[in-house]
């Protein structure tokens, strides 16, 4: 049965008859502005500051706003269906929570209230290897729905063999390696505070509980914490990994496995080359490289290159129902959204990051809807067209 996102506007309008209205914008596009009011200037900046001056940032929303949608008319809409296929799972619609790490430095509910937000919407939660909370509890938050595991490479083999094991024991099902973080960016926004949780030992909730990474150590972590923090930030990413490693992830890893971080066409074929099952189309949100690429510019080109031999799913800029319909009309089998739900977790807990999903995909409904498409599946290149500028 085909879930009516849309119906979300209406219980909005008929919510307001008693006078309620929502606690929070249904313009995505604002919550940043209101997370920078509310919350304070180190943890705001480490979620909402980029590479650099920004730039990459701000080509990523300049790329989706330049390519506009082109409606058609007289087209049977009324019954709409969202949901796809990806990486042999059934999607209610072609959108999960990217993996977005130290989530308790936004708020105490950190990824165990974004994860039961995802599970009650019934989209994919991906979960950083970055956590403030164990793998293990937010499976549990979970219960059986979908949910993805985000895989920092470590440069200890053991540990990363480690997270592998307990992701599947945990029920996470697809595997998602960041490729782009092999070293930390220059971020003047958490330079200037010299704000970085890791270094308190926010964030590292997986490695503090994983047999592997402790049996690296001298001392219990409670005994000598700032060991531990130093011995994860030794192996925490690995900058000498190349394409012929892959085959440990595949060795160690029996379901599908999808590379986030890719810009380039030959990236995506050698992926194929790989096994891997899929691509995340993404420029970290602009947090990794400043002067990169704009993620909405590569993935027509990563698209092609693709074909059908991988998944192909988009991240790095989404904000709303709109942004959403441009990465599939350029390619997108899904997109992931990013900074907007931890946004809603900072301002609400659990029930703001519902809100998010739930005006991202009425949105995105209306905008399939009115745009002359009941399902994703008919959506390409045709719908936009690219203005000047």
């Amino acid at each position: 049965m085909a879930r009516h996102w849309a119906d979300f506007q209406y219980e909005i309008y008929l919510n307001g008859m008693t006078g309620a209205v929502p606690r929070l914008p249904t313009d995505l596009s604002r919550l940043e502005e209101l997370t920078e009011q509310r919350l304070g200037p180190g943890p705001v900046g480490y979620v909402a500051g980029s590479a650099g001056d920004g730039s990459t940032a701000r080509a990523n929303r300049a790329a989706l706003e330049r390519r506009r949608i082109v409606p058609r008319m007289l087209r049977d809409v009324r019954e709409r269906d969202l949901s796809v296929e990806v990486l042999g799972r059934y999607l209610p619609a072609p959108v999960a929570l990217a993996p977005v790490g130290v989530l308790s430095i936004m708020h105490p509910g950190a990824e165990p209230a974004a994860a039961r937000a995802a599970a009650a919407q019934g989209v994919p939660f991906i979960l950083s290897s970055a956590s403030s909370t164990p793998m293990e509890e937010v499976a549990a938050a979970m219960g059986d729905a979908e949910r993805w595991f985000q895989l920092y490479w470590s440069k200890d083999r053991e540990v990363a063999r480690s997270f592998l094991s307990r992701a599947r024991a945990a029920g996470f099902s697809v595997l998602v390696v960041t490729l782009d973080t092999p070293l930390l960016a220059w971020r003047p926004r958490d330079l200037d505070r010299a704000y970085l949780p890791f270094l308190h030992g926010v964030g590292t909730a997986n490695y503090f509980t994983d047999p592997a990474f402790l049996a690296g150590l001298a001392k219990p972590v409670q005994e000598d914490p700032n060991a531990a923090v130093m011995h994860f930030v030794n192996l925490f990413s690995d900058p000498g990994k190349t394409w012929p490693d892959l085959a440990f992830l595949r060795e160690h890893w029996d379901g599908p496995i999808v590379l986030k971080g890719v810009l380039h066409p030959d990236d995506a074929r050698l992926a194929a080359d790989a096994g891997m099952d899929g691509v995340v189309v993404s420029n970290h949100g602009g947090r990794q490289v400043a002067g990169s690429a704009a993620a909405a510019d590569a993935l027509p080109r990563v698209a092609a290159a693709a074909g059908d031999r991988l998944a192909v799913l988009f991240d790095s800029g989404v904000r709303s129902g709109d942004d959403a319909f441009k990465a599939l009309a350029l390619g997108a089998r899904a997109v992931l959204l990013g900074r907007p739900y931890v946004y809603g977790l900072g301002l609400d807990g659990q029930p703001g990051v519902e809100h998010v999903i739930r005006c991202l995909l009425a949105e995105l409904d209306l905008t399939l809807a009115l745009s002359g498409h009941a399902t994703p599946a008919t959506v390409g290149p045709a719908d936009l067209e690219e203005s000047a500028g």
